[in-house]
Parts: structure tokens; C-alpha cells; sequence
């Protein structure tokens, strides 16, 4: 009887790709930015201030967790330049993870929810009444602009790009590759030749969310002198 082409050498096996604590991030930073989104919308002014400063958390854990997580959420990853951009378009890439482009993306995403969560901390209206937790650390003309650029911001940039993320997503599952599996289940098609994700201690995970948490509890205490 002839071998399964699934126990071939050439058949791809289903091997981890991502760890757990990217899973809960990539979800939780979904459904926040979506709540983020609904409490600005409908006025919910101290929900939309809880809801960002919970992203401001996740951001913390993420870019601690992309220097010391698993070796697919790190950085150094999938961070690459405009070489291996390239090698991806020609086809040639091999690897698990984020492909060079989709890494693009990850970061201008990571780097416009910053720049968001950033202007909203040190935001106030035109009357002082409804402030970010820094905002007093700045004038009222740039606590009134930066209001400005948060809520601009979103409709600007930020919604494009995640319409643009989703829009790959689709393409892809058109193409029959699934994203969003992996991302539930943590494991995906990983080819022959090709490592898969080597995990990182789970007490790393542990120390980067206590940093993230204590980080936070700062800002919400109006960051005073260390």
C-alpha cells in the first residue's frame, strides 16, 4: 500500500506555532479595541478610559513578551528587512509565524495602538473636565491636542489598517490557508526542514504580566516621580 501523503517526507505536519500568551493577547487586543470603539461611540467616557488603559497593559506584555517569549512571538523573529520582504514576494520564504509582510503589519499595527493609547493618556477636553491620567502632566493646548489626534487617529489609520489585516485574512482562507485556526489552537502546517516554536518558561509570561500590570497601575496613578 502506498504511504499517505501525509506521512511523507514532503507533506507538511502539524507542529506549534504560537504559545499561549500571543493567543490571549491577539484576542484580548481584538475585543478591547472593538469595546474601545463602542464606548467612545456611545459616550461611555470611564468605561473607554478603563478599556484603554487594559490595552495599555497588553502593550507592555507584548513588547516584553516579543524580547523573552517563545521564539515566534519574538521579534527578532520576524522583524527583517526589506531583503526578505522580497524573498517572501518571489515565493521563497520558508518559515512559521508571521511571513515578512504579515510582520509589517503586526508592527504598524502595534505602533498606531500605542501612538492611540498614548494620545488618549495625556488627552483632556477643552474644559479640563474629562482628562487622561497624564494629562496633567501637560499643558491644556496639548492635552486639547492630543484629544484631537485620538480621535482622529482611528478613523485615519487605524481603521484602515485593521480593515486591510482582516482583508488579508479573508484572502488567505479564499486561498485555503487558514490564520485564525492557528491563532485558536496554537498549532499549524509547519513543513519539512522547518523548526517549530520553541516555547518559553511560563513564569517569563508570569514576570512579563506583573511588569505590564505594575507599569499600568502607575499611569493610572497619574505617573508620579519614581
Amino acid at each position: 500500500m502506498p504511504k499517505s501523503i501525509l506521512n511523507s517526507p514532503d507533506a507538511s505536519a502539524r507542529a506549534p506555532i504560537w504559545d499561549l500568551p500571543t493567543r490571549l493577547f491577539h484576542w484580548l487586543l481584538a475585543g478591547l479595541i472593538a469595546f474601545s470603539w463602542w464606548s467612545a461611540e456611545y459616550h461611555h467616557v470611564e468605561l473607554h478610559i478603563w478599556s484603554g488603559l487594559a490595552v495599555l497593559a497588553l502593550l507592555i506584555f507584548r513588547i516584553l513578551w516579543g524580547l523573552v517569549g517563545s521564539s515566534t512571538a519574538r521579534f527578532t523573529s520576524f522583524v527583517r528587512g526589506p531583503k526578505t520582504v522580497l524573498t517572501y514576494f518571489k515565493g521563497s520564504w520558508r518559515g512559521i509565524g508571521h511571513n515578512p509582510l504579515g510582520a509589517l503589519s503586526v508592527v504598524a499595527l502595534l505602533a498606531l495602538i500605542a501612538a492611540q493609547v498614548g494620545f488618549g493618556l495625556i488627552a483632556s477636553d477643552e474644559d479640563g473636565i474629562v482628562q487622561g491620567p497624564l494629562a496633567r502632566l501637560v499643558s491644556l493646548a496639548t492635552a486639547d491636542w492630543a484629544r484631537g489626534w485620538h480621535e482622529e487617529l482611528f478613523d485615519l489609520l487605524l481603521l484602515p489598517l485593521i480593515a486591510l489585516h482582516v482583508g488579508a485574512i479573508l484572502v488567505y482562507r479564499l486561498l485555503g490557508k487558514s490564520l485564525v485556526k492557528p491563532m485558536i489552537t496554537g498549532k499549524g502546517d509547519v513543513a519539512p526542514g522547518i523548526e517549530p516554536m520553541r516555547p518559553a518558561k511560563p513564569f517569563a509570561a508570569a514576570v512579563c504580566l506583573a511588569i505590564a500590570l505594575g507599569i499600568t497601575g502607575w499611569v493610572l496613578a497619574g505617573a508620579p516621580p519614581l
